[in-house]
This record gives structure tokens, C-alpha cells and sequence, in this order.
């Protein structure tokens, strides 16, 4: 798990831009929208690495690599977490919160199961705020 908190590029009197992945090609982007106390993921891919920016919100994020121990980290407003492939990972929703998910690999569309694997313990339970 890698945690980033994205600062603006660029910023004057119209606003602010930020760039979010920079030199990396992704395969997909979604929006998702999450309501306090909810998990999100609970899942690994083998294949894909996921790049989670926090759009609005804020978020409990756990993260376990192979033979690790499970990671927990509070993301907010700001943050990217890259998640690597084989790396299990879930978001617990602390506020009614949107992430934007870019992915690198085959996690899309009307591919997404073919590349996210359930884990067999979940590092959260739902509604475990």
C-alpha cells in the first residue's frame, strides 16, 4: 500500500488543478459512491494494480500483502492509495464519502470479476463503524 496526499499542481484566482496518476497508462476509472459505516472491496486482484483517489469523504483503509499483517490507515479528501496487484484491500466508509478508482489491468467493465478475488476472512466486516 502506498498513500499519497495529492497537493494542487497549479492554482490561481479560477482554482485549482491536481494532477492524480502521473506517467501511467490505466484501463478504467469509476466512481463510487459510499454511505457512512459501509465497506467497499473486502478483495485482491492478481492482475491489476488500483489507484484509489478520495474524492469527498473520508475513509478507514485496510490493506494486507501476502504473509503481511493487515495495515489500517484513515484516508481522506485528497489521498490516493495505490493498491498492488495480490494485495488485499477494503474501504470503510466514515462519512458518506466518493472515491474515483483507476485501474491498471483487466479489473473493468464487464471484465471486473475476472481479475477480483473475495477474501476468505474479510480484513472488515460491514457496518463495522
Amino acid at each position: 500500500m502506498i498513500v499519497a496526499n495529492k497537493k494542487p499542481n497549479f492554482v490561481d484566482e479560477r482554482g485549482e488543478i491536481t494532477d492524480i496518476i502521473e506517467n501511467t497508462s490505466v484501463n478504467s476509472i469509476t466512481i463510487l459512491n459510499t454511505k457512512k459505516g459501509y465497506v467497499r472491496a473486502n478483495h485482491y486482484h492478481k492482475e491489476t494494480t488500483q489507484y484509489t483517489y478520495v474524492i469527498e469523504g473520508s475513509f478507514r483503509y485496510y490493506a494486507q500483502a501476502p504473509n503481511e499483517e493487515t495495515k489500517e490507515v484513515i484516508i481522506a479528501k485528497g489521498d490516493l492509495v495505490i493498491s498492488p496487484p495480490m494485495e488485499s484491500h477494503a474501504f470503510e466508509a466514515l462519512e458518506d464519502s466518493v472515491l474515483l478508482a483507476c485501474c491498471q489491468g483487466p479489473r473493468m467493465g464487464s471484465e471486473y470479476e475476472t481479475d477480483t478475488f473475495r477474501v476468505e476472512v474479510p480484513l472488515c466486516l460491514p457496518k463495522c463503524a
